[in-house]
């Protein structure tokens, strides 16, 4: 009997079973160039998309070794269409490439039958200032290079953008060999990867891109690093102040640089230096609705050489338009997971740059880089009454009233006991309910409305030992490094956002001084909206290889009762 472990279906979906012997190998081999889709118990659903094979490709992957791969391992044989899509999608990441060309940038197509068929294209026709279709070449002015790029990728086809950067001011950015907190600094074998697929030796085929690292494995480091091989003044955009400081505390203490040479632009003030750092928040300002981003002219106010986007999965809209035009700069974004819950992985790709590097959270984990971690999913029932009433209602107010289940406090309270003494972290996404949660526990609750230094004093507390369980709302998805925290308990969340998911276990994730485990529960209403959802939350980290044990709330109150 053939037991291979891939099924390949027509519709370019292939099927793994969880149990077969060879799963997690298959897992690992089909990340690179596919995204999971549906993670059951027992059965895992991959598909193979253009972004996907396109990011394949831009990390080194080629077709023959995608297709020796699957006809290998699949139980029933390669589906034709799979061989002619995945060939169709390869070939399609060389036809189009730009290049410098005097004060123009110059398209060249390798197909020129494809390029008078583009041509047809209104938006992609208005972009060029110049078209020779006999020789499958346009010329465009440089302010258009991330619009063509952009087209392009809607029409299916991906620019090779070897048009070259702007060198922006010179900064020398030297790299500690001791942190000034202490102990010896040096880049990790996978980050001096992260860092070549960027760079590519400061060629025109690098200094664009996208480098995917688990929370806690040092995405900061790989910026920083970047920063140093380019030697330029660089802009780094952060998704909130906490983040912006931590980058400047993390500079500070790895470089070189100085306080006077790092510039914060943010509400509190507005300095422009050799290393700039933002928020998403304030470049997105606008005094009306409607009206012009006021902060904007800060991608055109220095001389910048790189342009860093933390947590590029966060990148707002109106940022992408101004990431078109400044496509002669250097950009890196960094993230922990590349998924957008808007389906924006398209404009990722071209404005920001591909995937560079992505590094499988399960390897780092086995390497000792980041914590072993065990997740639980605990279903809680709802009472009889509570159950009459959800059926009762609309969808969204089903959702609400299944996350805020009261009978989530017992299993918390039990969860609490259970990991007593250790660094506990309670998420959630309603107010209300961690507001009650707050005065029932009597614990510290972090909320956005907090400022800014309170937060970092409860933070500091937490570190030092002083509080022990700390609540937070959805700022705690983001740039809070607790290194000690080892539980995290999830009572509610963001529907089915799988970036939110991978962003809560990464509070946990960074190795633990005494090399323990870390725990992350995700609580939620049995038989509900909440539990679907929680579904679909996990996808995401299921395809990194986390599985999740299901615990029903009982068993948990049982032993509270028996202890």
């Amino acid at each position: 009997m053939n037991d291979q472990p891939l099924i390949l279906q027509s519709d370019l979906t292939i099927v793994l079973e969880t149990e077969h012997p060879r799963f997690e190998e298959m897992r690992d081999a089909l990340l690179p160039f596919t995204e999971l889709v549906k993670s059951p118990e027992y059965l895992h659903t991959y598909r193979i998309t253009p972004i996907s094979v396109w990011n394949a490709s831009a990390t080194g992957l080629q077709t023959d070794e995608v297709l020796g791969f699957l006809e290998k391992n699949a139980r029933y044989g390669v589906p034709s269409n799979f061989a002619v899509e995945l060939r169709s999608w390869f070939q399609r990441c060389g036809v189009f490439s730009l290049h410098k060309d005097e004060e123009f940038l110059r398209l060249e197509a390798t197909d020129s039958k494809v390029f008078t068929q583009l041509l047809h294209d209104p938006e992609l026709k208005k972009l060029l200032d110049r078209v020779d279709e006999a020789v499958g070449k346009a010329w465009l002015t440089p302010g258009r290079r991330g619009l063509v790029k952009e087209r392009l990728v809607r029409l299916g086809y991906p620019v090779e953008d070897q048009a070259g950067y702007v060198s922006g001011a010179p900064l020398e950015i030297s790299l500690r060999s001791s942190c000034l907190s202490g102990g010896d600094f040096s880049l990790r074998p996978y980050q001096e990867q992260a860092l070549e697929s960027f760079h590519k030796g400061g060629s025109d085929l690098g200094g664009s891109g996208t480098i995917v690292l688990p929370c806690g494995a040092g995405k900061t480091v790989v910026g920083i690093a970047a920063m140093a091989v380019v030697g330029a003044e660089t802009l780094i955009l952060t998704p909130n102040t906490v983040a912006l400081r931590q980058w400047r505390a993390e500079l500070l203490d790895k470089t070189e640089l100085t306080e006077d040479q790092i510039g914060e632009y943010s509400g509190d003030c507005k300095e422009i230096r050799p290393v700039t750092l933002t928020t998403y928040q304030i470049l997105t300002y606008r005094k009306e609705k409607g009206g012009e981003f006021v902060h904007f002219n800060l991608f055109s106010d220095g001389n910048w050489g790189l342009i860093v986007y933390d947590e590029v999965h966060l990148l707002p809209a109106p940022v992408f338009r101004a990431t078109a035009e400044i496509q002669a700069r250097r950009r890196l974004g960094l993230t922990a997971t590349l998924v957008r819950e808007d389906g924006k992985e398209d404009e990722v790709f071209c404005l920001i740059g591909p995937k560079r590097y992505d590094a499988p959270w399960k390897d780092l984990e086995r390497r000792g880089f980041i914590a072993e971690v065990e997740c639980t999913e605990v279903r809680v029932p709802l009472t009889e009454e509570d159950r009459v009433t959800y059926m009762a209602s609309g969808r969204r107010q089903q959702f609400r009233m299944a996350s805020e289940n009261p009978l989530k406090m017992a299993t918390l309270e039990a969860l609490l006991q259970k990991h007593h003494g250790q660094r506990i972290l309670i998420i959630g996404q309603y107010l209300d309910q961690l507001e009650e949660l707050r005065q029932r526990l009597g614990v510290p609750l972090i909320t956005g409305k907090m400022p800014n230094p309170e937060r970092e004093v409860l933070y500091q507390a937490f570190r030092e030992g002083k509080e022990s369980v700390l609540l937070v709302s959805k700022v705690g998805n983001f740039a809070i490094d607790l290194p000690d925290a080892n539980v995290a308990i999830q009572v509610s969340g963001t529907f089915g956002s799988r970036q939110e998911e991978a962003q809560r276990l990464g509070r946990i994730l960074r190795p633990k001084s005494d090399g323990g485990k870390a725990y992350f529960y995700t609580l939620v209403s049995e038989a509900t909206q909440d539990q679907d959802y929680a579904e679909k939350r996990q996808r995401f980290l299921a395809e990194q290889g986390y599985a999740y044990t299901i615990l029903p709330a009982d068993s948990l109150l049982d032993l509270e009762e028996t202890s």
